[in-house]
């Protein structure tokens, strides 16, 4: 597996991550959802402007412009694109891309992508259902081995159907994102992508998914 040449680089890159500013964003004709999250049998509800994220996202890498499907439409599906195991010497970058497949039946938007892997199959929700929450996949920072950061997502439907993305099995499965309350739909798409620059690329490090109305 490829080495990283300097280790502490993540540690910097953490600390600067979590003083940088919140970015508004701006959705064109579209109206932001509240979300909620289940603590055990409670449900709390939360006004974010429809921003849904996780918890175990990687620290490196620079946040892209969220892309949004049409107004008045909703994502009810997705596509990874996965760079495939290297070898011992190679260097690994896991999940480099997630496409939301609109249900206008011919729209995509994505966010920033790496340059390698490629596209999987499309994984949709029932007829009439939308995305409404999400996971990611992460395998945590390996010190001075090679990092791959997010390596595979999953999603639920409005319906309930869980979609599963079929990436890299590395890493440990994150806690479910907050949820698009009733009637509300994942609608865009923002993602952390580590560019190439180094020996040791991680590709796709962190996601935030948005609900509409």
């Amino acid at each position: 597996m490829a080495l990283s040449p300097h280790p502490w680089v993540a540690l910097v890159v953490a600390l600067v991550a979590l003083v940088a500013p919140v970015v508004a964003v701006v959705a064109p004709g579209r109206q932001w959802c509240s979300t909620s999250i289940r603590h055990g049998p409670f449900e709390r509800f939360r006004s974010r402007k429809g921003l849904m994220e996780v918890t175990n996202g990687g620290p490196w890498g620079q946040w892209g412009d969220p892309e949004f499907c049409p107004p008045g439409s909703f994502a009810s599906g997705f596509q990874l694109k996965v760079h495939p195991h290297q070898g011992l010497f190679g260097d690994d970058t896991g999940l480099n891309g997630v496409r939301l497949l609109c249900d206008t039946g011919r729209d995509t938007v994505t966010s920033s992508l790496g340059p390698l892997g490629s596209w999987g199959p499309a994984r949709t929700c029932p007829p009439r259902e939308r995305l409404v929450s999400f996971r990611l996949r992460v395998e945590p920072s390996r010190g001075v081995w090679d990092d791959a950061a997010a390596t595979d997502m999953a999603a639920t439907c409005s319906g309930g159907h869980r979609l599963e993305g079929g990436g890299l099995d590395w890493g440990d499965w994150g806690d479910w994102s907050e949820r698009c309350v009733l009637g509300c739909g994942v609608c865009g798409v923002r993602a952390r992508v580590e560019t190439p620059d180094t020996s040791d690329d991680s590709g796709l490090n962190d996601l935030q998914l948005y609900c509409c109305t």
